[in-house]
């Protein structure tokens, strides 16, 4: 090998590196909206389906604009997009930190679901622009950054929001603006490198000889594959602090170190789903982390609190190697529109779980909490519907 070829390969992987790390403290200031529903329900005296309406407006926002974002820079680059995605994040959480009604905080999450859109299509190319050829891999090192932020919400709920107040929100701007510092540099990385290439290694696309209708169900059933995985995991993220708190009586920050075991399940769990695929094969991967964790989901609501504790983190490990799985897999289906599929399967991700936020708060209210955990452990099921996606893999050999 030679030294420019070595030094090359460094300065891919330092991308990889920086993206993903740029992944985390974007959905680490995502992820404060749902770690500070308790702080916000007590603080504004709000309902569940208040606090369900707030995931609503949030990830709608995010999910309507990511699929236009990712079509747009499909065909005209933006290197430096994800800087104003962080700035919009930024506004969004100082709106959020001095918030004093119910519609200020509609706006404000509203604004981050905006930086939410612009930031993940872009990003999710340049990391498979950074991969390699090791397309699952880089995927899911990308979305382990990506959970590892979403991870930190709930304990910077619990030691920093809940401590100081909800001002201390404002504090987070800050890692607002070290993201725009590091996307700035990796614009610099890609106008300079891959702008001026009119294909790179990473953008090679890889041709299949599926039909259209087959293509076309393959894309629904993923679709519908999403809306299982990311309404059972809104019901975690949005209402299983309340669960725990009502069903057994632990304080608010121990329910949110309670979400934090979840989360961080999840952070591995992506990162293996991504090895196993490029290794084994997406599909296999998406029968198991999509049907594999239903005995332990229909058992959760019978179970106490040390068991409970165990069967989440093992949920959300298998269930979190899923979505890069899916995204790769749909990447290969759709060759040449890496931003338009990113920004899709991110767009119905967030749109299916607003969905699920608006609708578990709805049935929270009527039914109780107890009824939502009942009601979601049937969503594994949906993972049957994996038997009718084609072999992909063989396809393109």
């Amino acid at each position: 090998m030679s030294q420019n070829s070595a030094e090359s390969q460094k300065t891919v992987g330092a991308i990889l590196i920086a993206i993903s790390f740029c992944h985390l403290l974007n959905d680490m200031m995502q992820a404060l909206i749902f770690a500070t529903y308790p702080i916000l329900k007590d603080s504004l005296n709000l309902s569940f389906s208040q606090i369900g309406l707030i995931g609503l407006v949030y990830q709608c926002t995010a999910s309507l604009l990511q699929p236009l974002v990712g079509q747009y820079t499909d065909k005209n680059h933006q290197p430096y997009s994800l800087v104003f995605g962080m700035f919009s994040t930024l506004v969004g959480l100082l709106i959020l930190a001095f918030a004093g009604n119910f519609y200020t905080i509609l706006i404000a999450v509203s604004t981050i679901g905006i930086g939410s859109s612009i930031f993940h299509p872009e990003a999710s190319r340049i990391a498979r622009m950074a991969s390699r050829g090791k397309y699952g891999f880089s995927q899911s090192f990308f979305q382990v950054g990506g959970n590892l932020g979403t991870a930190l919400g709930p304990l910077l709920a619990a030691f920093v929001v809940l401590v100081h107040g909800k001002s201390s929100i404002a504090w987070f701007c800050f890692v607002a603006l070290l993201g725009m510092i590091l996307s700035v540099r990796i614009g610099d990385w890609f106008k300079e490198v891959h702008l001026k290439a009119s294909k790179s290694a990473a953008q090679k696309t890889t041709h299949h000889h599926l039909s259209r209708r087959t293509v076309a169900m393959s894309c629904a059933v993923l679709v519908i594959l999403i809306f299982s995985k990311f309404f059972y995991g809104e019901s975690i993220k949005s209402y299983y602090t309340f669960y725990l708190i009502e069903t057994f009586g632990i304080s608010v920050s121990a329910a949110q170190i309670n979400l934090f075991i979840f989360l961080i399940a999840s952070v591995i769990g992506a990162l293996v789903g991504g090895i196993c695929g490029d290794r084994y094969g997406r599909k296999l991967v998406i029968w198991i982390s999509i049907l594999g964790p239903l005995p332990l989901t229909l058992a959760l609501p019978y179970c106490n609190l040390f068991w409970t504790t165990i069967f989440i983190f093992i949920i959300g490990f298998v269930m979190s190697s899923a979505f890069s799985a899916i995204l790769v897999y749909a990447q290969e289906l759709l060759p040449g529109r890496i931003g338009m599929v990113a920004g899709l399967f991110f767009g119905i991700g967030f749109g299916m779980a607003g969905i699920a936020a608006a609708l578990l708060g709805k049935i929270a209210d009527i039914n109780g909490i107890t009824y939502v955990y009942h009601l979601c452990s049937y969503l594994p099921l949906i993972g049957l519907l994996t038997y009718f996606l084609p072999n992909i893999e063989k396809q393109n050999r």
